[in-house]
Formats: structure tokens, sequence, C-alpha cells
């Protein structure tokens, strides 16, 4: 390997200073660069830094021999090459060695950062570190095949937190990988009344999907002090390409967490799941002082007319993807993630940040790898944005989103009442009026002649082209969980009465058409012990609890089945507006009651006819049966697809309970 001092930087000429301009009238103004090689491009001959800085007139990169402390063993100078990109190729293995990057603005020498691309970082991802990702593969690795999946509306979602899964001493998992990528690795895990956990329980349960909780490089967690209890969702990027190092074993090492996070996803994909990651491009985690910040001063945000960063975020800023560099970054982001760690999907954060020309380049540019590759996001912001609502991913812009779904804060908040006011109920928690609101879920929030648009509580038109473009929830990491949220609504009812609430809902998003969302821990009936907000509460507090799995199991087996119902039977999940309207008709129903036929074997459906019957009533309602013979596979107590009992006329469905009926 050749030393720091003995390698020789190229002859690439920097071109004098009237051969660039550094100074831009607007932001379309700025030089693009088309070609795929910012970043750094490393081989044990050379290696290859680019970064682009076109308002920059000088650049240079400082190295050191640690990823945390020391000072600057070298200084290497950078080129400028075109279109605004800054280059330095040096000579000899570089392998090892920890870097940041400085850029000249003016006669101002700007802080330390590292450029977006990077992709190898040491602790707290404060400088970047040259090694070989080929060695980060895991035994196996180039074998790894995403399972099989035919249609979006088939996924099953499970978010969940990977610290919140396996630090509970009752998760089984081996003390020293609780929290973190490992500790999904492991099989045969079990809590102390021997029920399953983790990574068997989620098999166990038969979900499609894990959805990750952010993976990135974050920067609330000092990666140094690990021994010291910390927690945090990651909704604040610091390094968007590389993982977060506080869930491997050893942070300090860059190419040890890559090599631990692909370990995890291959093991889900061996347990036939997909791995979905939930990404936050709209917002850094830091502002003035954020790393794009000091490479191109204000082209990385929005700002308000006065001059301060535009805040849809909710966060302190927001990125501007309508602009061609930033653009260029998300999507190629997103196809590193696919190419190097083979992700099945992306759920975007406040994607209403994003406008709708970078979603549809995003999807376009992933069809190109594999278009079974799921996108969704949040189809809202969390405050105004300078960009014009017309060029929103809003949710009722989904209609201009090709492939890609959002989630339905329609039906969430029809089935437990506003997020926004906790005393609220909603319909399996005893309110009146939502009926159309779970019709509108029911379809997946496409069109249907059925549904009365001015009573559904959000939306008063479709807002969905198909029903793969709707994800149908009740609950997830923000707010309340939907066990504690049923608590504070409903306070003077017992226990045993929010249980078959709860039971309720889950039944009415996983035999709702569209897509299927569960938070993790809610088939256990997760708690939070009230808190709403958790994230950067301790462990107390997100942890999983796997003991509840003993004391829920009746919960627990009733999603289990449900999940199967819904995977056995794909009159559930047509993957058409056409075909909804072709084969599901409401039927009239009580007051707070929602009743519907899936007629005509339905997306090929073994059963021909099926009876759905929604009763948000806490009694008991007495429904008349279309004519002949019915066979009942699901009710308050139990779900059978063979058959519980075989019914015709009349049949009472319980009081806030839910009842399915065949004809085979």
């Amino acid at each position: 390997m050749a030393t720091m001092n003995s390698c020789q930087q190229s002859n690439e000429q920097t071109p004098s200073k009237k051969d660039f301009k550094t100074t831009f009238n607007s932001f379309e103004e700025y030089p693009v660069y088309n070609e795929k090689d910012l970043g750094l491009t490393y081989t044990p001959q050379a290696s290859t830094f680019k970064i682009w800085a076109p308002t920059a007139n000088e650049a240079k990169i400082n190295f050191y021999e640690t990823g945390l402390d020391g000072r600057i063993i070298e200084v290497k100078p950078m080129n400028r090459i075109e279109n605004g990109v800054w280059s330095a190729t040096l000579e000899g293995d570089w392998v090892g060695k920890y870097y940041t990057y400085q850029v000249k603005v003016g006669d101002k020498w700007l802080d330390e950062a590292l450029d977006p691309y990077v992709k190898i970082v040491g602790a707290n991802g404060k400088r970047g570190v040259v090694a070989d990702l080929t060695k980060t593969n895991p035994e196996g690795w180039t074998n790894d095949q995403r399972p099989p999946l035919q249609n979006f509306t088939d996924i099953v979602l499970y978010e969940l937190h990977i610290r919140d899964l396996s630090i509970h001493p009752s998760s089984g998992v081996p003390v020293e990988h609780r929290g973190k990528y490992l500790g999904l690795t492991h099989e045969g895990t079990k809590n102390a009344e021997g029920l399953t956990t983790t990574l068997d329980h989620i098999k166990e349960l038969g979900i499609t999907h894990v959805h990750l909780l952010p993976t990135f490089d974050h920067r609330s967690i000092d990666e140094t002090r690990l021994d010291t209890a910390q927690f945090n969702w990651g909704y604040d990027p610091l390094n968007y390409n590389a993982p977060e190092g506080s869930f491997s074993t050893y942070p300090h090492d860059g190419t040890t967490r890559i090599r631990e996070m692909k370990q995890m996803i291959q093991t889900f994909h061996k347990a036939g799941i997909r791995v979905v990651m939930d990404v936050v491009y709209n917002h850094t985690g830091l502002t003035e002082t954020s790393y794009l910040e000091q490479l191109v001063p204000d082209y990385y945000y929005r700002k308000n007319a006065d001059g301060s960063f535009s805040n849809a975020s909710g966060c302190g800023n927001e990125t501007a993807s309508e602009r061609a560099m930033v653009r260029k970054f998300i999507i190629e982001s997103v196809k590193y993630w696919v190419e190097e760690y083979h992700i099945d999907g992306f759920r975007f954060d406040l994607m209403a940040i994003h406008d709708i020309e970078t979603m549809n380049e995003i999807r376009a540019a992933l069809d190109e790898i594999d278009p079974t590759i799921f996108v969704y996001g949040e189809g809202w912001t969390s405050g105004d944005s300078p960009l014009p609502i017309e060029r929103r991913a809003l949710k009722h812009h989904t209609p201009q989103l090709n492939k890609i779904a959002a989630f339905s804060d329609d039906m969430r908040d029809g089935l437990k009442g506003s997020v926004f006011n906790h005393e609220e109920r909603g319909f399996v928690s005893g309110a009146d009026g939502k009926e159309e609101t779970i019709k509108f879920g029911i379809v997946a929030s496409t069109q249907h002649p059925q549904i009365d648009y001015p009573k559904v509580n959000y939306s008063d038109a479709f807002w969905a082209n198909n029903p793969i473009q709707c994800i149908n929830y009740v609950s997830c990491h923000d707010n309340h969980t939907l066990f504690d949220r049923l608590f504070l609504s409903n306070k003077q009812d017992d226990e045993a009465t929010r249980l078959k609430m709860h039971q309720l809902a889950m039944t009415i998003v996983l035999t709702s058409q569209g897509v299927s969302f569960l938070h993790a821990g809610s088939e256990i009936a997760r708690t939070k012990n009230g808190v709403e907000n958790s994230f950067e509460s301790p462990d107390s507090i997100n942890q999983i609890d796997w003991s509840r799995k003993t004391q829920y199991k009746s919960l627990f087996d009733y999603y289990k089945s449900l999940i199967a119902l819904r995977k056995a039977h794909p009159a559930f999940r047509m993957p058409t507006t056409e075909m909804v309207v072709k084969h599901l008709r409401f039927l009239e129903a009580e007051k707070n009651m929602v009743a519907y036929h899936i007629s005509d074997n339905a997306n090929g459906d073994s059963w021909k006819d099926i009876l759905v019957y929604f009763n948000g009533n806490a009694s008991d309602k007495m429904v008349d049966l279309p004519e002949g013979k019915w066979t009942m596979v699901l009710n308050q107590k139990e779900i059978n697809q063979e058959g519980i009992i075989e019914v015709s006329g009349q049949v009472k469905v319980k009081g806030i309970s839910a009842m399915i009926l065949v004809q085979k």
C-alpha cells in the first residue's frame, strides 16, 4: 500500500478563474453535472474524489488518521473541471484514510463537510473513509434475491424501529445484538413463555414487507457513547447514503455498519420478507451548519421571500427537490440503496415537500431496475412551503403520480378519531356519521359510484387512481399507539371493550382494498404508556415488551389469521379501480354499520360471493342476508377459512365487531 506522502496527485489542470463563473443570477443558471461519478470512486490503484460546488473558487480535501479527533495529516487541493465539479485523483491505495472537504466561497473558507454522496463514514458521520465496498458483502450476498411480488395490493406493511424490536430483555436476542441490525437476524428467539419474538414473530405474523424507520446515518445519537441509553426515530438526516452507526456493533469502522445492515436485509429476504426504507430527503438535521450548506450555500434549500429558511418540514428547513442537482441526488441515492443494499421499497417522509416531477422521475428510475419496488409517502407537509401547491406531491395530487401510493389519513381518523383531538372517537370507538369515510377507505380512496364524497371526513373526491395508490392504516410510529389512543378516547369502557375496538379497526384495514399497513406491536396491543410523540423517549417507552404477546395472545392469533385470510383471498386486494367497481357493492345498513358484497369470484378468488359486515355500535344488530346458505368465516371470536357455521335468512352481528360470510 502506498504511503500518504508518496501518493502522487494526477495531472488534472486547474482552469484559470476566467474559465468558470462562481456567481449566478438564479438557481436555474447553476451548471448541471450529468455524470454518475460524484463522491468517491475507489480502486487499490487510485481514488478519485469529486464534489459539485459551482460557487466555490477553491476546494480541498483534508485527510485524517481517525474518524474523530486528531489533526489534519495532509491536505490535497482539488481542481475545477466541468459544470461546477471539483476533482482530485490520488494515486495509490488510500484505504482506511478519513477525509472531509472544504470549499472557499468568495474570500471565506467554509466549515469542513462531507459530500451528499458519501457512502462510508466513521463514528457520528463526521468524516468519510476510503474503503472497498465489495468487502462489505456478507457471504452469499451476490445470490440474494428479493422475494416475489405480483401486485402492490398484495403488500402487508409492518412498520418498525430497529432498536424497538429487540432491545427489551424479553426479546430473547443475545445482549450484544439487542437494538442492532443483527438483532433482526436471529432465529429461534422466544419470550419467557416460549412464544416467538423478533424475526420469527414477524414471519409467524405473515406480513410481506418490513418498513424500517430511518436507517441512514442520522445525527442525534452519539455513536461514541452507545453504553449510554439513547433513542431517536432518526428523522434528522446527516449522511443519506451511509447506514446509521448506532445500530451496528462497532460504529467506528465504516464498513461494519454496512455489512451488518446487509446481513439484516439478507435475513429478511431468506424469510420471504421484503425491506422498505423510510427516507427523509425533505430536510436535513442541521440547517445553517449542514454539510449541504457548507458545500453550495443556499442551493439545496428553499427560502422565504425574506431570505429565511422555509420550514415545511417543521424541522428548521426543507430541501428544494425541483432544482436539478437536488433532484439528481435524490434519484441517484434511491438507486444506490437498491443496487448496493437490495432495498425493495421506499417510504417518503412528508412527501408533499417534494415536487410531483421529482417523485415521478424516481418512480421511472426504479422501474428500470425493478418495477416491483414499492414507493409511497405522506401526502402532506408540516407547514407551508414556497413550492407552489400545484407542484407538490400532495395526497389529492396522487392521480398525477405514477405508481406511487399515499397514506389515507381519511381511513386512519375515520376509524379512531382525529389524531389532533385525543378525545374524539371514530367508527370503532362509538362515533356517529363515519360510515361514508369507512366506505371510502374500503374502496381504497378510489372513484366508486356508491361513495357520497362530501360526507368523507377530509376528502371531497377520490384521490387514488387505483387501489395500489392507497395505504390503509389506523396507527403508526407517529401519535399514539392504537391501544393507547383507545384508552384516551374511551376511558369509561373496560379493556375488553377497547380490545374489541382494536380488533375491529384492524379487521377493517386488513379486509379493505388497497395496501395494508400495521404498526409493529399493534398485534400484541403495544403501549407507549400514553406518550404520543416518542421520537426521543427512552427505551422504557418505545421498546416492544414481548411479554405482551403472552398477555394478548388471542389478539395476535386473530391478526395472524386476518393476514392469512387476506393473502389467501385476492378479492380483498383487487389491483384496479375497474375491478373494484365491477365486483364490490355496498349494501343498505343500519346507522353506524357498513356492509358490502364482493361478487363473482373477484380477482380470481375461490370464493364466489363474500358478505362483509362492520358493526360500530355497542349493541348487537340483526342483518338480513341475501338468498341462500352462507358460510361464516369470520366473527368476533375467530377466523376459520374453512367455515365456522352455516347460516341463512338472518344473522346477528355482535356489537363492535366484524362478520364475513361466503358462498363458495
